[in-house]
C-alpha cells in the first residue's frame, strides 16, 4: 500500500518513471511549465515585425504550476502535479518567486502595450524587455527546475535552498 504523501524516488514517483515523463527525478519539477512563458516571449519578440500579435500578447494570463498542467496536453500532467507537491518546499518556493518575477515582467509589458496608442510605437521596447529581462528570468527558473538555485543578492534564503538542493544530489 502506497503512502498518502508520495516521496520523490519511490512508488509512483520512482526516478525512472519521472524521467520517462520528462520530470526531473531529483527535484520533482518539469520544464514543460516554462512553455507557458516561452510562448508569450515569442509573441513579445515578434511584435516589431508583426504588431497584430498584440492581441495574443494581451490575451496571455499568468498560470501557476498546477494550473498550467491541469490545462495542458502534457501526457503525465497528474504525475507532474503529484511530483510538484513532493518537491522540496524551499525549491518550490524559489521557483514560485522566479515565476512571480516573470509574471510581473510580462504583465508590465502588457500594460505598456495597452497604454500605447499604436502597438508599433512600443513594439521594439517590449521585444527588448522580452529578450533581456524575461528570457533570463525563464533561464533562472529552468535552473531551479534542474536543481540550481541562484541566491538573491539581498536574501539568505537562496543559500539555504541551494544547500537543500545540494543535499538532494549528494
Amino acid at each position: 500500500m502506497e503512502s498518502e504523501d508520495p516521496v520523490l524516488g519511490a512508488g509512483i514517483l520512482a526516478a525512472d518513471r519521472l524521467e520517462q515523463a520528462n520530470i526531473n527525478p531529483t527535484t520533482g519539477l518539469a520544464t514543460d511549465y516554462l512553455n507557458h512563458f516561452n510562448e508569450v516571449v515569442m509573441l513579445l519578440e515578434m511584435l516589431p515585425a508583426m504588431p497584430d500579435c498584440a492581441e495574443d500578447v494581451l490575451d496571455w494570463q499568468p498560470l501557476d504550476y498546477e494550473s498550467h498542467f491541469e490545462n495542458s496536453s502534457f501526457t503525465d500532467k497528474q504525475l507532474a502535479v503529484i511530483a510538484y507537491h513532493a518537491a522540496p518546499v524551499a525549491l518550490r518556493t524559489h521557483l514560485e518567486e522566479r515565476v512571480a518575477q516573470i509574471d510581473a515582467a510580462v504583465l508590465s509589458a502588457q500594460e505598456k502595450l495597452k497604454a500605447a496608442a499604436d502597438p508599433a510605437t512600443i513594439a521594439n521596447e517590449i521585444a527588448e524587455t522580452a529578450t533581456h529581462v524575461i528570457k533570463p528570468l525563464i533561464s533562472i527558473a529552468s535552473g531551479v527546475i534542474h536543481g540550481h538555485v541562484m541566491p538573491d543578492a539581498d536574501s539568505p534564503e537562496g543559500d539555504d535552498a541551494q544547500a537543500e538542493i545540494d543535499a538532494l544530489f549528494a
